[in-house]
């Protein structure tokens, strides 16, 4: 699950001060509708992903990852991300509104730079309910959520918690509205249908059906026959397997110990 995340920063790189926020290009991510419901039809949602084109004071000049159409839209009403979690100057209420959003699943996730103060961040993550976790930062600029784990950039702290959850209330699986892509413009073409005259299944032969092949008289289409027989031979390896695995069971137990200083040091977010 690792790979989520790894390589997105191939383009950027990290600051002095240990954030992320690299040279890629910029994008953004709608806060709220815009404009209001209220006043007329939105021409942007809220999760709606854009990409930044100019900053014009008050307005900015953005294009639809949908529709590649520009348009302006205040400031206030979008933040920005960098390497696809990482959204800069967000509350702790608009990440579970974010989160909340359908295309996220179990483990869908955002780290957020604090809106008060600059390189304060937070991991907000998706489960039963939202939970958020503190980042804290050491004097050599480390990362850590639990002491006895420390990382020396954000990124690295992201791949280790999409491999293990290490104390989190789960593993992280995708960043936040990644499931949010535009839709292609090339529509799928469904498969044609084959009619085959029906026969029955108890006369045919067995060494036939097993059979691959490809030059033999049969009913069967060949890619038929072969799926049957690597479906025979895969159970047959499954039965065995199984079997095995049931006998080590009998023999010995596994035991899961909690390392010290693990969960109990995983600190919850309570501030902002």
């Amino acid at each position: 699950m690792g790979n989520i995340v790894r390589g997105v920063s191939s383009t950027g790189k990290v600051n002095t001060d240990g954030s992320l926020k690299g040279s890629e290009d910029d994008m953004v991510v709608v806060l709220r509708d815009y404009p209001s419901p209220e006043i007329s039809e939105p021409i942007y949602r809220t999760g709606e992903k854009l990409r930044l084109i100019a900053k014009e004071a008050y307005w900015w000049r953005v294009r639809s990852v949908k529709t590649q159409k520009d348009n302006y839209i205040p400031h206030s009403h979008v933040a920005k991300v960098y390497h696809g979690w990482l959204f800069e100057g967000i509350e702790r209420q608009k990440a579970e509104e974010l989160l909340g959003l359908p295309g996220n699943r179990v483990g869908s996730f955002l780290v957020r730079e604090s809106a008060r103060e600059r390189g304060l961040y937070s991991l907000s993550v998706k489960h039963r309910m939202v939970k958020h976790y503190r980042i804290f930062r050491l004097a050599n600029s480390w990362y850590y959520i639990s002491p006895r784990l420390t990382f020396q950039c954000l990124e690295d702290m992201i791949n280790h918690y999409c491999d293990f959850a290490d104390g989190l209330c789960c593993a992280l699986t995708s960043p936040c509205l990644s499931g949010m892509t535009p839709p292609s413009d090339a529509s799928p073409i469904a498969p044609p249908v084959v009619m085959r005259r029906n026969f029955d299944w108890k006369k045919v032969d067995r060494r036939q059906l097993v059979s691959t092949d490809s030059h033999s008289d049969n009913m069967v289409s060949y890619g038929v026959r072969n799926s049957i027989a690597a479906y025979l031979s895969f159970s047959g390896k499954q039965n065995n397997e199984q079997t095995r695995a049931e006998s080590r069971k009998k023999k010995s137990k596994s035991v899961y110990a909690i390392p010290e200083n693990g969960l109990g040091n995983i600190d919850y977010e309570e501030d902002f």
